[in-house]
């Protein structure tokens, strides 16, 4: 059932620095990536599936490669791990958060940012080959 809730408390995930919330928010970015990461591999097979296909360019298959394999390591499964680890490592050491946690929710929004920024360069033809 949904809740409807006051606005400052919706806005109150993107300003939060509770390490809990913070890590949730990394598994989410971690899950996404691998979805498109995911798409990225379907693609790639679909274009190796007939000796014929012309799904894609040679060129934008090559970028499509290497961005699949930047987002699967780098974008899904690094946030995923550092998500689990920002969530549960407080919690078996006791400790009520992390030590700078404005620092981790920046950590958090900057490789956001670094994610949609690799997307942005390989549809804007700029992406690694």
């Amino acid at each position: 059932m949904w809740v409807r809730r006051p606005a400052g408390e919706r806005v109150g995930w993107l300003r939060t620095v509770d390490h809990k919330a913070i890590g949730v928010l990394y598994i989410g970015m971690g899950v996404a990536f691998f979805a498109i990461g995911g798409l990225e591999a379907l693609l790639l097979r679909a274009q190796l599936a007939t000796p014929e296909a012309s799904l894609v360019d040679p060129e934008v298959f090559n970028q499509a490669f290497t961005v699949h394999g930047v987002t699967m390591i780098l974008l899904a499964v690094v946030p995923l791990l550092v998500g689990f680890a920002n969530y549960l490592v407080p919690l078996m050491i006791g400790a009520p958060d992390v030590a700078f946690p404005r620092l981790n929710a920046l950590s958090f929004w900057l490789s956001l940012v670094g994610g949609i920024v690799l997307y942005f360069s390989f549809l804007a033809g700029g992406a690694p080959n």
